[in-house]
């Protein structure tokens, strides 16, 4: 599960900005490699030793994005590019070379059976690109991004910039039956998942849903033995007729950001499962000024004695003299996502409780949870726009 969303996450960076820079500046990186000179700080990151599983991975990584430059190079069409275009490149091309690395695979063991292990896993992404007021959301799959917009009343409101790419969402299942044959219409999506066994619509790796029957049995019996033994690996989905039926091809959302757009949340959907997006917003956004905007206690149909609810009132209080322990907003949410009672308030029993539960045990009790916090300057936005207008 770490490995798949690892090799993900560090390499996605690297396309993105591939894909964005100019000709010049690829050209001199392409110089930089080919004559051993010092390369630009941008690749200097790429070699740190701490990146990555294994020096084995750095080496078939940068090889593989080295390729990807080679191209843009020999592509160059002297226009300058558009910033949607590059982000559903960048998301292709990396889906594409994980999916190429695994079918030419590698002498090394270690590595060939790394690179069929994150092929046949998945992992979502959702990137956010800010450049002056242009705010773009790259989004695929069921991570979201979501902005904290701050009213003139001083109250905040929650403004999504992605969609859920899962059966939630209409527009997605339609696009998975244009797709498809008529004839597939009712096993494309069974029981709110694809093909009746994924949840998210749209995904990096998961070849298991993207590779034909030929190429999966090919690859797994030329493959080492661990995969060979692996049942998940040697089962082919049901109804499987047309494949692809997994993309990882992002949504891209545009948003010219504006003085009361006061940060951007990028989160996994282990935290909109357990908390809605208004109190989402909210509470980063109490936490980041500081000010709190009492709501009446909610106590949702429960019958509350006068005593309990002077404990209600009273644990408030001490919450908000509290609130600003966190180190930083992305934290304070945890702690809200992982340890609210029914009453919207942090319960410090059931936190400690959710945090130590065995790894085993907690994918019951609740998913991973990765969270993101970026905050705007809104002098610096309201002077950029002024700039433009």
């Amino acid at each position: 599960h770490i490995l798949r969303a690892q090799a993900v996450s560090e390499r996605l960076f690297y396309y993105i900005a591939v894909s964005l820079l100019p000709h010049e500046t690829l050209l001199e990186i392409e110089n930089a490699v080919e004559s051993g000179r010092a390369l630009l700080p941008i690749l200097q990151w790429h070699k740190h030793p701490n990146d990555y599983f294994s020096k084995e991975a750095s080496k078939l990584y940068f090889n593989s994005l080295r390729t990807y430059w080679q191209e843009l190079i020999d592509l160059n069409t002297g226009e300058t590019t558009d910033v949607k275009e590059a982000l559903i490149n960048a998301f292709k091309r990396l889906d594409n070379d994980i999916s190429l690395e695994a079918q030419v695979g590698d002498p090394n063991s270690f590595l060939n059976y790394l690179v069929l292990r994150v092929a046949f896993s998945g992992a979502t992404a959702c990137v956010a690109h800010v450049d002056g007021v242009d705010l773009h959301v790259a989004n695929t799959g069921d991570s979201r991004a979501m902005l904290g917009v701050q009213e003139e009343d001083g109250s905040w409101t929650a403004v999504a910039l992605s969609h859920d790419h899962n059966s939630q969402n209409e527009n997605e299942i339609e696009r998975l039956k244009m797709e498809h044959p008529k004839s597939e219409e009712k096993s494309v999506v069974k029981q709110d998942r694809l093909l009746g066994l994924l949840m998210p619509f749209r995904a990096f790796g998961d070849v298991k849903f993207k590779w034909s029957i030929d190429l999966q049995k090919r690859v797994v019996e030329s493959g080492p033995d661990q995969l060979n033994d692996n049942e998940y690996t040697k089962f082919i989905p049901p109804n499987y007729h047309t494949p692809p039926y997994l993309t990882a091809e992002p949504e891209v959302i545009h948003h010219k950001l504006r003085p009361q757009d006061k940060f951007l949340i990028l989160a996994t959907d282990g935290l909109w499962e357990t908390m809605h997006r208004q109190d989402v917003v909210r509470i980063v956004g109490e936490y980041l000024t500081g000010v709190h905007h009492q709501e009446p206690i909610a106590v949702g149909g429960y019958k509350v004695t006068l005593g309990q609810m002077h404990g209600l009132l009273t644990e408030r209080r001490a919450r908000v003299s509290s609130a600003f322990e966190d180190q930083n907003a992305a934290t304070h949410l945890i702690r809200h996502a992982v340890g609210n009672n029914e009453f919207g308030t942090v319960d410090h029993e059931r936190l400690s409780k959710m945090l130590s539960l065995p790894e085993e045990l907690a994918r019951m009790y609740r998913d991973d949870i990765t969270i993101i916090v970026v905050q705007f300057n809104s002098h610096v936005v309201g002077a950029c726009q002024n700039e433009e207008f």
